[in-house]
């Protein structure tokens, strides 16, 4: 890139695809990616690793490549390195060909048996299953007698290490969370508002109606839109745990940068599917100009309040566990030397046939949770009594909301420019040759689950940027649509198109990101590094108030509160 602004424009590029590569793991998968990540964190803790890992990214092959990698790579510099010839830039290089080539065999490796491993488990599931079944109860009684001697053991050592060394500091953790987690959300709702009310001028200036398709067909992109939401993940960027990092062994808070930034994408990308669905229903109406421009006000008024609700509850669910994953791997650090040899003797409460159930290592592990999440739950919910930061209280509703506007179900996405828009005219921001056409529209129903946007359109210039070492000759593609039209064809050959499972704005459901595995005749080359952030945009348009969001305490008569999950997992969660 030949200019400063190309590159910033390059660079935000570049962060979505390893925010969206990095989310490799799906959040729909309740059972199999936290068994997943929890045995990987064990595995860790049993070479005395313990606090976050920032290669826990990507998907299940690419995380297991990355834990060999931890302990080869090393050992193999060291051995290698002094027989490299030249100078220092040519060594590097060198250095960097041969463990990406040691990478590449690990992962073809790491994958092939990750497959047979998942074989076996598949054909073991139905006898374990059925014995499940069979013997429920038993197994729910052998595993709270279980807990409650483990309890009685670690209780007391437990209850002073959290006291002496935890709760102290918890508020100063929540706080450095809070500050740029929350500037980020409310940055979301800015550029939400100011891309809304832009078109709400554009319709009421230049094209009305004849243009609506066109510029809804813009806004349905600005949550994979990377230079638009870079200034909301720019608010990330300032998040230290200043003399705290050390102390709870945090080795990185690139991990809590990401997960955030991932909030709030699908936040951004709830809003503008709630505020589109909101639309078309009012089209259906037959507005004129007038009409469609004060409803466009209006719907885009209900989508905010909706998304103040939503991002506080998001928010605090990403601060609990933000918290128990900094703290609980310092508590089992603190309490190994003292209770960790101890566990062996508590395998023989268990009956035989209940040992692959019920498992030692992670009944102590609850009972270790279990000391401290009181105190984060409270931390939080204090937060939100103080309404810092915008949180709300969970026994809040939005006033004069409408009850239903929270049912509103995940339907076929909206083609506006096949609705509204010129039949012969522009798609999105640029044209489409007719033999893309088709491939197009089908990708387009599927965008929300399925590629980061990964063009984009200089809007001043008309100057594409793409991913490759020669310059688009005329042939190229040269549109946001065409292009992912083309990607979505090579991701459909390798797996199959996951089901979209976003909401409408709806904090109970994390939206997952899928990401086409890699094959395993070309794994990636290596783990994605993270890149220095592009610059931040200033907008100022109006912040929520009292009066404007709309709070009230819940009563019988009241409305129906919203439905989330804000309370739901109390358990640690290692997906980060």
């Amino acid at each position: 890139m030949m200019t400063e602004a190309e590159q910033d424009k390059w660079q935000a590029v570049m962060q979505d695809c390893v925010r969206h590569c990095n989310n490799g793991i799906p959040e729909d998968s309740k059972v199999e990616g936290p068994a997943f990540t929890d045995a990987i964190r064990m595995y860790r803790q049993s070479k005395e690793l313990y606090g976050t890992w920032e290669m826990l990214c990507g998907n299940e092959v690419q995380i297991l490549s990355n834990l060999v990698m931890e302990e080869l790579g090393p050992e193999l510099k060291a051995e290698l390195s002094p027989r490299l010839r030249g100078k220092p830039q040519e060594r590097q290089r060198q250095w960097i060909q041969i463990s990406d080539a040691v990478y590449r065999m690990v992962y073809e490796q790491a994958e092939a048996r990750f497959q047979g491993v998942l074989s076996k488990l598949q054909l073991a599931r139905p006898a374990m299953e059925a014995v499940i079944r069979t013997d429920m109860d038993q197994i729910i009684t052998s595993k709270e007698h279980l807990a409650s001697k483990i309890r009685a053991f670690i209780l007391p050592k437990a209850e002073v290490c959290v006291r002496n060394h935890v709760q102290p500091y918890i508020p100063s953790i929540l706080e450095a969370l809070m500050v740029p987690t929350s500037q980020g959300f409310t940055e979301v709702r800015d550029v939400f508002f100011k891309e809304v009310t832009d078109m709400n001028l554009n319709v009421i200036n230049e094209g009305g109606i004849d243009k609506l398709g066109e510029y809804m067909e813009k806004l349905s992109q600005l949550a994979y839109h990377p230079l638009k939401m870079q200034s909301c993940y720019d608010k990330m960027e300032p998040l230290r745990l200043d003399g705290l990092q050390q102390r709870f062994d945090v080795s990185s808070t690139s991990v809590f940068k990401q997960r955030a930034q991932i909030h709030m994408r699908e936040q951004m990308d709830n809003a503008v599917y709630t505020f589109e669905t909101l639309l078309h229903q009012e089209l259906g109406k037959g507005p004129t100009k007038e009409e469609l421009c004060k409803s466009i006000q209006r719907i885009l008024e209900r989508v905010l309040k909706k998304y103040d609700y939503d991002s506080s509850s998001v928010r605090k669910r990403f601060f609990r566990e933000a918290l128990l994953q900094v703290t609980i791997p310092f508590l089992l650090k603190k309490l190994a030397p003292t209770c960790k040899s101890e566990l062996p003797r508590f395998q023989e409460l268990i009956f035989e046939d209940f040992a692959r159930f019920i498992l030692v290592e992670n009944t102590y592990e609850e009972v270790v949770l279990q000391t401290v999440v009181r105190d984060i739950l409270q931390a939080v919910k204090e937060a939100a009594v103080q309404r810092k930061h915008n949180l709300y209280r969970d026994s809040m509703v939005m006033h004069n909301s409408d009850p239903n506007l929270h049912l509103l179900a995940e339907g076929a996405p909206i083609d506006w420019g096949e609705e509204y828009g010129d039949s012969g005219g522009d798609r999105g921001e640029g044209s489409c040759s007719p033999g893309s056409l088709e491939a197009a529209t089908l990708s387009e129903k599927r965008r929300r689950a399925k590629q980061v946007m990964s063009v984009v359109q200089d809007e001043d210039t008309g100057l594409p940027f793409q991913a490759g070492s020669e310059p688009p000759s005329p042939a190229s593609p040269d549109s946001v649509t065409e292009v992912r039209s083309l990607l979505s064809q090579g991701l459909r050959a390798e797996s199959p198109p996951p089901e979209s499972s976003l909401l409408n704005g709806d904090p109970a459901q994390e939206s997952p990101q899928p990401t086409a595995a890699p094959r395993a005749s070309s794994p990636p080359a290596s783990p994605a590094q993270h890149l220095p952030p592009g610059k931040a945009v200033d907008l100022e348009p109006p912040k929520p108030s009292d009066q404007e969001t709309g709070e009230q305490v819940s009563s019988p008569s009241g409305c129906p509160r919203i439905h989330t999950t804000t309370e739901d997992s109390l358990g640690m969660q290692t997906e980060f």
